[in-house]
């Protein structure tokens, strides 16, 4: 087993909190947070040279890269990798930087929790094709109605046009190119790379989905993993789940009580398909055509990217209709 051994990844608003720190208390794996750029950074090859070799301005900028200058590292120990003479590959700088915050927290395996890497599959696994994948998955209505009220929401709002005009379909269309690139990157790297989970089960039944992943993992089950809240002090009232630490609590946001039936219906319209494919049972079996073109429209203006293979085309209302009168004949 290498390092880094292992990535949680997930659409925001999906849990992926909740499951890092139930892994991080596993006596054998520490779990780094939020290193967003991990990927973006080896693409653009920023602070590299186009082989992928670091250079002085990388080790430069780490310091300053967000979360990540929480490892233990010290300006002269990274400058001294560069002034031994000898090339050094991101790929294997990343892994000594986690293997030095293992040293720290005397775990020998160490991994990262970063929900922008959700879209980056492929790259992770081209750097580090032994390091398992994990992907969190949450019924989208959920995800959606948390990020809506999320407090950076702002933000979704500037990095999607339709975000302030349709929420709803545009928080749809956002979960659902997530799932689907993580999908359908994890799908090509076989079962014993890429593994997928459900929040509900996790929060519903999580000694079984603790089990269950330290089987993929490779790892003996630890009841830690379900005790990880137990060394937190007391928490002040009014916190939401994230911050006050709450052990796996099933009914945090139930979109069936806390979504009109005219925004479920939008988010269906949307997202359907994928509901459809992962399991999740749709409350609206028949979207009004308003509905289907108001999708497709926000569709058509998503600015994320790249797109899966699998992306409905501006003919995605039209496909929706056909599946909705074949819904309705069986």
């Amino acid at each position: 087993m290498t390092n880094p051994f292992v990535f949680i990844v997930g659409c925001p608003r999906s849990g992926t909190t909740l499951l890092q720190r139930m892994v991080d208390a596993h006596p054998q794996i520490a779990i780094v947070p939020e290193i967003d750029w991990l990927a973006s950074r080896y693409e653009s090859r920023a602070g590299l040279t186009p082989e992928g070799m670091v250079t002085p301005q990388f080790l430069s900028d780490l310091r300053g890269l967000g979360r990540y200058t929480a490892l233990p590292t010290s300006p002269r120990e990274l400058e001294g990798m560069i002034a031994s003479g000898r090339s050094v590959s991101y790929a294997d700088l990343i892994t000594w930087l986690f293997g030095a915050h293992g040293k720290i927290r005397r775990k020998r395996l160490v991994g990262s929790k970063s929900v922008g890497l959700v879209v980056a599959l492929r790259t992770l696994h081209a750097l580090w094709p032994r390091a398992k994948l994990v992907h969190l998955i949450r019924d989208g209505r959920d995800v959606g109605l948390s990020a809506i009220h999320w407090r950076r929401s702002a933000k979704l709002a500037q990095l999607f046009a339709t975000w302030n005009e349709a929420p709803v379909a545009t928080a749809a269309v956002w979960w659902e190119w997530q799932v689907r690139l993580a999908r359908e990157a994890g799908s090509a790297m076989g079962a014993g790379v890429y593994y997928e989970m459900k929040y509900e089960s996790l929060v519903r039944r999580p000694e079984e989905a603790c089990q269950a992943l330290c089987g993929f993992l490779g790892v003996p089950y630890d009841e830690a993993m379900l005790n990880f809240h137990r060394s937190q002090p007391q928490s002040a009232p009014g916190l939401d789940a994230k911050h006050a630490w709450l052990p796996p609590t099933p009914g945090l946001r139930d979109w069936s009580r806390q979504m009109s039936s005219a925004d479920v219906e939008r988010f269906e319209a949307v997202a359907g398909g994928l509901l459809d494919e992962i399991g999740y049972p749709r409350a609206t079996g028949r979207p009004s055509e308003g509905s289907i073109e108001h999708a497709a429209r926000v569709r058509r203006l998503f600015e994320g990217r790249p797109l899966p293979r699998a992306w409905p085309t501006d003919h995605g209302a039209t496909r929706e209709l056909q599946a909705r009168d074949v819904r309705d004949s069986s």
